[in-house]
């Protein structure tokens, strides 16, 4: 009949959840959109720029290109898609090998989820104050990191994800010094929290008897928080040349919360067995996650009165997430193999100042993803590389008040999965994904 082995297994396959939450958005999970000033621009110049206060978060350095005090706050509205067209997805392969005969392989059934993308929005608000002729400090309060995706319940990869949000929010206080009258170098420190709920269903066997077997739902509630520092400079090269070089370092979050595990198609008879191992219930989950550094090179060319060129190369060392081992109160310890690799990501813009009051801006970017293959690409955020192409426009009310509406739209490749990496906990997901995503902010930013 039933082993106790196979309840704790699905525990721990469950509580594996958390590092989904933790790392799967890839590119995806990295939110760029720290103004929507840059958005017209696809944040190409980002750290040399230095056209308003949020300078202050790409680069703390281009801060001392503002002059006085100055406030810039707004937000991005982020609209993605993730549409699945199954493969061939086969259920969990627990109890293979046991001598009643194997349990898995088979099709889980279920529609193909929806779109998964759902709307979120990105607030950003930004300070500086130039203190003296060489000193600056700097304020930014944003959210780096977030997303979400939201199936249909009952789709067919319901055991690798149903439900995946996470928020986080930002605070990085800086400091700026213009070293000489082409230099200026930036510190600054960065108090990162996270905020995750990931929620999946799990097939539970408990024995060879009709109605016996069915779906747990799991849902995993966490947060967290670390420290991270950044730095970077900015060189007037000519008077119409501009480098900036930004780092912002790793950031260790040690994440903990519950996991609640409910019935959800057991019969009366198996839910009260799971209840009596203590296995539906409440449990303390807990894992540690190292978010990636990342650096840019940027540079800003006025090539004219009118037209200003921007370029962008930047890299995310998303190799310091191979895995996640969770660590699991009463049951084994359990790892999830996500082999994430470095990414890069290359940005062209231009702005053109039409006249006093207006300036138009376009941009176009490549960014990659750090999921490695078809075999490691989860559920919660099906991430590939994608393509930028953004228009934007600023209008000056004044020369110090100034609105910035921008747009972009994300052209993601063409998207195949079929992730092999829990088997036994999820079972393998097969099917191609139809990705894209649009992109809508405006910002608004004063000098006193």
């Amino acid at each position: 009949m039933m082993k106790t082995q196979h309840p704790i297994k699905t525990l721990s396959a469950l509580i594996l959840g958390l590092g989904a939450m933790g790392a799967a958005h890839g590119a995806g999970f990295q939110l760029l959109e720290q103004n929507a000033s840059g958005l017209g621009n696809a944040y190409a110049g980002s750290a040399a720029i230095g056209e308003n206060a949020s300078a202050n978060f790409f680069n703390p350095a281009s801060i001392t290109l503002l002059p006085g005090m100055n406030v810039s706050a707004g937000a991005v509205a982020i609209k993605p898609s993730f549409k699945f067209s199954d493969g061939g997805s086969t259920g969990p392969t627990h109890f293979a090998g046991n001598p009643l005969g194997p349990f898995g392989g088979q099709p889980t059934g279920g529609a193909d989820g929806g779109d998964a993308g759902s709307w979120a929005a990105v607030p950003n608000a930004h300070f500086t104050w130039e203190v003296n002729p060489r000193v600056w400090l700097g304020l930014s309060v944003g959210a780096p990191f977030g997303l979400m995706t939201d199936y249909e319940p009952g789709w067919a990869g319901r055991y690798h994800s149903e439900k995946f949000a996470i928020e986080s929010i930002n605070v990085n206080p800086s400091i700026a010094f213009k070293a000489t009258d082409t230099l200026s170098v930036g510190f600054g420190l960065n108090w990162m929290h996270l905020d995750a709920d990931y929620r999946k269903a799990q097939y539970a066997f408990l024995a060879p008897v009709p109605g016996m077997n069915g779906d747990l739902e799991a849902r995993v509630k966490a947060k967290g928080d670390g420290w991270g520092w950044n730095a970077g400079l900015m060189w007037q090269a000519t008077p119409d040349t501009r480098f900036g070089l930004s780092y912002r370092s790793k950031v260790k979050i040690d994440a903990d919360g519950t996991t609640k595990v409910s019935n959800r198609s057991l019969n009366a008879v198996g839910a009260g067995l799971l209840t009596g191992m203590g296995v539906i219930g409440s449990h303390n989950a807990e894992t540690t996650v190292e978010l990636p550094d990342t650096a840019t090179l940027s540079v800003v060319h006025q090539l004219n009165e009118r037209w200003t060129l921007l370029g962008d190369v930047s890299w995310t060392g998303w190799s310091s997430i191979p895995n996640l081992k969770i660590k699991n109160t009463g049951i084994p310890d359990a790892e999830l193999d996500l082999r994430f690799k470095d990414a890069w990501r290359v940005a062209l813009g231009a702005n053109y100042r039409y006249s006093d009051r207006w300036t138009f801006k376009g941009g176009v970017a490549w960014d990659q993803s750090p999921v490695r293959d078809e075999a490691f690409r989860p559920a919660s955020l099906p991430d590939n590389d994608r393509y930028w192409v953004s228009l934007g426009a600023q209008y000056n009310f004044s020369k110090n008040t100034a609105i910035d509406i921008g747009y972009a739209h994300l052209f993601v490749k063409n998207t195949s999965v079929n992730n092999t990496s829990d088997p036994q906990g999820a079972g393998v997901l097969k099917g191609d994904y139809k990705s894209s995503a649009d992109l809508i902010g405006v910002q608004f930013s004063h000098r006193f």
